[in-house]
């Protein structure tokens, strides 16, 4: 079997085989509601489209397609009763039922259960895509598993559909298959779409591993005009990751390039970055939790200074070290557009964190996301990123979580916030031995911005008092102070204990003394 796949007894209790196809197009109650549910998904789920104007929240997309689809249909019954009956040319008159609707331009068969499907079936679920002079150029094929069978059938039909298709999803469409069979179908899948001009190619969560990646061979081979590729969760090795670099002969229009969740190490992340340098239009790139140590972060850093229009980088859960986090602060300075920047759990220590926060303070006027959690930083960073947090008035979300920034760090992160910053909505700072003091002025800063959502210092030292004067700070929007069920009030740091008696008058001479802090422009 391929990496990461399942033998189909052992995953049969998730699929479903699908009963009921829809085979044609009146607008029954389940066709509407299966339309309202397309264009939901549509609305929030990754695409060329989003990428440049943003994805909804499921509800706020809901809303939103029935009130698209009860437009459209109102102007389109508008728009027959006012053309009237048709003649045709034999005087026949054409009635409502008999004028074109509008073409359809999307085909999405991963909605609902987790489904096998056979030869048979897919005959019947693919009938649309038959249709002469249909106008399909996205195909997505998600959550269904396609055997032997089923490919067959589905061959001609994507052959045919070649000069048209512009984006196509076979993410997670092999699942169960024994790992023979699912090379097979991914080689039928790709001869078959072999010469399309895609511009989103999306083979996540299929455990390719380099003998899926060479599968696909024919299909990377001839694609020249990708601005979206994506291979989460794909096994993706050193192998692999060197075999896609070497099929896809040109990446310059690339604009997202998603590898999360891989095990791709050091030498993968060189190949990878070499299909980086060749992408200068890139805007969105992800490459977290791969096991990339310093050396990959080192190769990635350098070749993403080549890339001046990024937008969004998420390199989170790697182990990438101090001199990969310095050398990816001289990448930084060249992001005049970068908007969210995902550096968690990467070992950056002080160090690497004050060259990052020195390089974002310096570039980066229209950050909104900053993520810095789980880098064992401490107070010695604390003022260079409050000084950086304090120029980035734009910022949304901020996230310094599982650090070491202790009472001293927090009240400097809290200054820093102190004035503007009216679009924050979200911070962080949940298991950084934070005590009374840094927690009350924490709530204190975040309480008096307009539509701040959630302010999350779980896991901390914070008294039993300190817990109940950051409650009386809320008490009009309980909502937004976020859990605190694992926050210890006898937590002790590790260099050294507390006197527990007068301990309530320690902290606040503590607090006066850190309110007095300076912020650091380094």
């Amino acid at each position: 079997m391929l990496p990461g796949s399942f033998d189909m007894d052992s995953t049969a209790q998730n699929f479903s085989t699908p009963q009921d196809v829809n085979q044609t197009v009146a607008p029954s109650q389940s066709t509407r509601l299966m339309l309202v549910e397309r264009m939901t998904k549509n609305l929030t789920t990754p695409s060329i489209l989003s990428r440049k104007y943003g994805l909804l929240m499921r509800e706020e997309a809901e809303d939103s397609a029935v009130q698209l689809y009860a437009k459209e249909s109102s102007k389109l019954m508008l728009e027959i009763l006012k053309r009237g009956p048709k003649t045709k040319e034999d005087g026949e008159v054409m009635t409502a039922e008999q004028t074109t609707s509008p073409l359809e331009t999307v085909f999405d068969i991963s909605g609902g259960r987790r489904a096998f499907i056979d030869a048979e079936e897919a005959e019947e679920l693919l009938k649309p895509l038959k249709e002469p002079g249909n106008s399909y150029n996205r195909i997505c094929f998600s959550n269904r598993s396609f055997g032997i069978d089923a490919a067959y059938v589905t061959e001609p039909i994507l052959s045919s559909l070649k000069d048209q298709l512009m984006e196509v999803d076979l993410s997670d469409f092999i699942a169960g298959r024994p790992e023979a069979e699912a090379l097979d179908v991914m080689n039928i899948f790709s001869s078959a779409l072999e010469g399309c001009v895609l511009k989103y190619l999306n083979l996540s969560n299929n455990a390719l591993g380099e003998k899926g990646v060479r599968a696909f061979g024919a299909l990377l081979k001839s694609q020249n005009n990708l601005e979206e590729l994506y291979l989460m969760n794909d096994g993706i090795s050193e192998e692999a990751a060197r075999a896609v670099c070497e099929l896809i002969p040109s990446t310059e229009k690339l604009r997202i390039l998603q590898f999360h969740n891989n095990m791709t190490g050091d030498e993968g992340a060189i190949a990878i970055s070499e299909m980086v340098k060749r992408s200068p239009a890139l805007e969105d790139f992800r490459c977290s939790s791969t096991r990339v140590d310093s050396e990959g972060g080192v190769a990635l850093a350098k070749a993403l200074g080549t890339c001046t229009r990024l937008k969004k980088l998420d390199l989170r859960d790697n182990m990438f070290g101090v001199e990969a986090g310095v050398a990816l602060s001289k990448a930084l300075s060249a992001f005049k557009d970068l908007t969210e920047v995902y550096l968690s759990y990467l070992n950056l220590e002080d160090e690497g964190a004050k060259a990052i926060a020195n390089a974002l303070k310096e570039s980066t006027p229209s950050l909104e996301v900053l993520e810095m959690a789980g880098n064992d930083i401490t107070v010695e960073a604390a003022s260079t990123l409050a000084a950086c947090i304090a120029a980035k008035q734009c910022l949304a979300k901020l996230s310094l979580a599982e650090n070491e920034l202790k009472d001293e760090g927090a009240i400097l992160i809290s200054k820093a916030l102190e004035e503007g910053h009216n679009q924050l909505t979200e911070v962080d700072l949940n298991t950084n031995s934070i005590r009374r003091a840094g927690a009350r002025f924490l709530a204190q800063t975040v309480a008096s911005k307009p539509g701040f959502k959630l302010l999350n210092i779980n896991g901390n030292f914070i008294s039993d008092e300190g817990i109940d004067e950051v409650k009386d700070i809320f008490k009009n929007c309980p909502d937004v102070l976020g859990p605190l069920d694992e926050n210890d009030p006898e937590g002790e740091d590790n260099d050294g204990e507390d006197e527990e008696e007068g301990a309530a008058d320690n902290e606040d001479e503590l607090e006066s003394k850190l309110k007095r802090l300076d912020i650091k422009n380094e």
